[in-house]
């Protein structure tokens, strides 16, 4: 089975169960699961609300980031998936996991997963502040 079980870029609610099973392995010791939630701040301003938006192209780069991350790192499994669409205060706009033998490597795996995912997937915000000015940022 190979390492990277699930990337996707979706409209819909996001599911910790759903990325939890997909790195479930009984060869692991350790699973880190990081959860991205929307937060009603940013840069000393309200937030009052958040849409992503995302080039076609993401999943697929997304999977190239997960496949390169597999295969520098000692994983059993990794998995990432974004939400793209309006979201509101409190909902999940990103869960990746990593899963391996010891904690260390799972750590490290899922760790540089949000990391790239942020600075090499394209997927983009726009924010809406409660003064009524509003942002795009480029890498969400």
């Amino acid at each position: 089975m190979t390492a990277v079980r699930l990337v996707d870029i979706r409209e819909t609610p996001l599911s910790l169960d759903e990325v939890y099973t997909a790195v479930s392995d009984p060869t692991a010791g350790g699973t880190c699961l990081f959860v991205g939630t929307v937060r009603d701040h940013d840069g000393g301003q309200g937030v009052s609300a958040l849409g992503y938006s995302s080039h076609p192209t993401a999943v697929a780069r997304l999977r190239e980031v997960a496949e390169r991350i597999a295969a520098e790192c000692d994983v059993v499994a990794l998995a990432g998936v974004h939400r793209v669409g309006d979201l509101t205060i409190g909902d999940l706009a990103v869960v990746v996991a990593a899963s391996a033998a010891h904690r260390e490597q799972a750590f490290e795996a899922c760790r540089r997963l949000i990391d790239e995912l942020k600075t090499d997937v394209p997927v983009w915000k726009h924010q809406t502040f409660t003064s009524g000015d509003s942002e795009w940022v480029h890498h969400a």
